[in-house]
């Protein structure tokens, strides 16, 4: 009987339930019927959900703690940003309790010979996708409209401030470019063979340029850092340096190799690092970012697996790289990898292995 009773009991409690829930639905106003609905997820969804909400929150906090991580070592330690840009590049000094302080711009020249450069090299982009085409003239216009900027260019550059022989060797850089211009205007058609020949008749007037505007460009900012070596002093040996990058200006990369003559081979990969980036410019507050970032993974990697640089590298880098051989002797394949360099290596963060073929514009016919 007894039993009977909280069965009855139980059924009771359980309708009621069902129609209280029934009947919410159904005294819902109108307007949430757009938006109304029952949603399902499984015990094990659920449970996924939460683990994996536990990666996403984890970089909540490390937003916050990374602006008092920026600010201990910003406090404590000067900061030298070498960042890329058309004019040359832009460098910036950090020191404890005072302003940045940005050093100043290339002389203009450098931008002047990288220009008439540039203004070469272009007309290949101009008419490239109209080669051995002349039935198609929409190239016209836009060589038309460069003509006339070539030409002020021209005219106006006895009024620049250069040694003779820039001024002689960026004149035929242009005079050159237009010749051309006027060949494929005035025969309505563009070959490649003519495009061919004029490239090599540049080359060497183009190497000049690059040459000279290299020269300029390093003179300038090696001067800038051994000022600001000299006025840090001691602090030197505690101060961080970092350049940007991206992948067709790693090799041989100006602002990083300069900084490094100046860091010496004990701060490379240290103090002194090259951060890839997916633009050719990149924010001084940016750069801040990812160097705070580097500096704060390092104690973490102290921490946990007590090696202090193991987080500059992939986390799970070794043991993919056991894995990938692993799976290569499965399906009968020789594992492709490169050999492996301790986490405290000092190697310069770009290509060093010597091999065969040109390496440098002197190196090409």
């Amino acid at each position: 009987m007894r039993a009977h009773l909280v069965l009855r009991m139980l059924i009771y409690t359980t309708l009621t339930v069902v129609s209280a829930g029934f009947l919410m639905a159904q005294d819902l106003p109108s307007y949430m019927a757009p938006i109304s609905g029952r949603t399902v997820s499984s015990p094990a969804e659920t449970a996924m959900k939460n683990v994996l909400a536990l990666n996403t929150s984890m970089f909540e906090l490390y937003d916050n703690a990374h602006k008092v991580f920026e600010s201990n070592i910003l406090s404590k330690h000067p900061v030298i940003l070498g960042l890329f840009s058309g004019a040359g590049g832009r460098f910036f000094l950090y020191r404890p309790g005072m302003a940045p302080l940005e050093a100043s711009s290339v002389p203009i020249v450098y931008q002047v010979l990288k220009s008439v450069d540039h203004s070469t090299m272009a007309l290949a982009q101009v008419v490239g996708p109209y080669l051995d085409n002349p039935a198609d003239q929409s190239w016209r216009a836009p060589m038309l409209s460069y003509r006339a900027r070539m030409q002020a260019a021209l005219d106006g550059l006895n009024e620049l401030s250069m040694p003779a022989d820039w001024h002689g060797n960026d004149r035929s850089i242009l005079q050159n470019n237009i010749a051309f211009m006027d060949d494929c205007l005035a025969k309505s058609a563009v070959s490649f063979a003519a495009l061919e020949a004029f490239a090599r008749k540049q080359a060497p007037h183009l190497k000049l340029d690059i040459e000279w505007a290299a020269q300029t460009q390093v003179a300038h900012w090696m001067k800038v850092l051994a000022e600001w070596k000299t006025m840090l002093g001691a602090d030197w040996q505690k101060t961080y340096a970092a350049s940007n990058t991206i992948y067709a200006t790693r090799q041989n990369n100006v602002l990083f190799s300069v900084l490094a003559q100046f860091f010496g081979p004990q701060a490379m990969n240290d103090r002194l690092i090259l951060i890839e980036t997916i633009s050719f410019t990149t924010s001084a507050d940016e750069m801040i970012d990812a160097l705070t970032r580097i500096i704060a993974d390092r104690a973490d990697g102290a921490l946990f697996f007590g090696n202090y640089y193991m987080m500059d590298y992939e986390l799970m880098g070794s043991d993919a790289r056991a894995a990938i051989i692993a799976e290569s002797a499965k399906l009968g394949t020789q594992p492709f990898l490169p050999p492996v360099v301790p986490f405290e290596s000092k190697q310069w963060p770009m290509r060093i292995t010597p091999g065969s073929g040109p390496g440098s514009l002197a190196d090409l016919p």
